[in-house]
């Protein structure tokens, strides 16, 4: 029997849950996956999984077979790459994953410079609102926002981002300017429910916890049109500071309630660790790195350490 066949198969069904997902996983028919668990079975005269109507548990011998599958299919894998030279010329495809406005405001740019510079390197990237599995959906880097929980994946700081509330300059003069977020409930606002209930914003300053009502003239499905309502006077809004840092620093937009703002938060880059690492690979975190600390660098009127300030009036 074909053992590296057989041991991807296996971890086909680890990963899935089932022979039929397995199947769908890999294209084949369902038949042929459960032939191939059990001729892997009887050749390692052992049992890998406990099957039920719903679902295939391993067994403990199957937990330690497939934590060895793993690692020897990584190493087979690095050394086909190996021998094709992916580790020393920066070719094939490079799959690439983030939230899906940071990815099309900050990183789309840089993979469009990217793309031109390595003209033997294809990016696919997956732009989606939730935290993915860097091994089991094939992943080579993603970029993250917020404290990385403890894990082997090795991390890159490109950056911070912040909570802005912001207006117009020409709203703010005709409406005036909030000192603190109660003064929100004489002001229009603009709310992205993700972030900000279209009824109710949340603050916080120090150990007070501000819950004030709003009324949002303006509800918007994505950061982006949040954002440009603002920047057309129709009220102020809050959205994150990559989104806002060209108009803050022209001033078309005002900074508004800093001191109300959680902390920043920090932006990494992260893979898995490879006992080679591909070309692709280090080329584009060479080239991304910089270019992303230049695109996240603190707008004018604000400071990174221990949070933005309420500098509002300057712009």
């Amino acid at each position: 029997m074909d053992r590296f066949e057989g041991m991807s198969i296996v971890l086909a069904v680890a990963e899935a849950g089932s022979l039929t997902a397995a199947a769908r996983r890999r294209k084949m028919p369902l038949a042929t996956v459960s032939r191939k668990v059990s001729e892997l079975e009887a050749h390692l005269r052992t049992k890998l999984f406990n099957r039920s109507t719903r679902a295939f548990v391993p067994t403990d011998a199957g937990l330690s077979y497939i934590a060895a599958a793993k690692r020897i299919l990584a190493d087979v894998s690095e050394a086909e790459r190996a021998v094709a030279g992916e580790y020393e010329t920066p070719r094939g495809e490079l799959s690439v994953s983030t939230l899906v406005a940071l990815g099309r405001s900050c990183l789309q740019p840089i993979l469009s410079e990217f793309l031109k510079t390595f003209p033997e390197v294809d990016v696919h990237l997956n732009l989606e609102d939730r935290t993915v599995n860097l091994l089991e959906e094939h992943i080579d880097v993603a970029l993250r926002v917020g404290e990385l929980a403890d894990s082997s994946l090795i991390a890159v700081r490109v950056g911070e981002i912040h909570r802005v509330v912001c207006a117009s300059a020409e709203y703010l003069e005709s409406r005036g300017m909030p000192k603190s977020p109660d003064d929100l409930q004489a002001h229009d606002c603009i709310s992205y429910p993700p972030m900000q209930s279209p009824s109710t914003w949340r603050f916080k300053r120090d150990r007070t916890d501000y819950v004030v009502p709003v009324r949002s003239r303006f509800v918007a499905s994505n950061l982006e049109s949040a954002c440009d309502a603002a920047r057309g006077g129709l009220g102020i809004t809050e959205a994150f500071s990559y989104l806002l840092a060209d108009s803050i620093s022209s001033r078309r937009l005002i900074p508004l309630l800093q001191d109300f703002q959680p902390p920043p938060q920090p932006v990494n880059f992260v893979y898995s660790p490879n006992r080679f690492m591909p070309a692709k690979l280090r080329v584009f975190l060479d080239f991304a790195v910089p270019r992303l600390r230049e695109r996240l660098a603190v707008p004018n009127g604000m400071t990174s350490k221990g949070g933005p300030r309420n500098r509002a009036a300057r712009g």
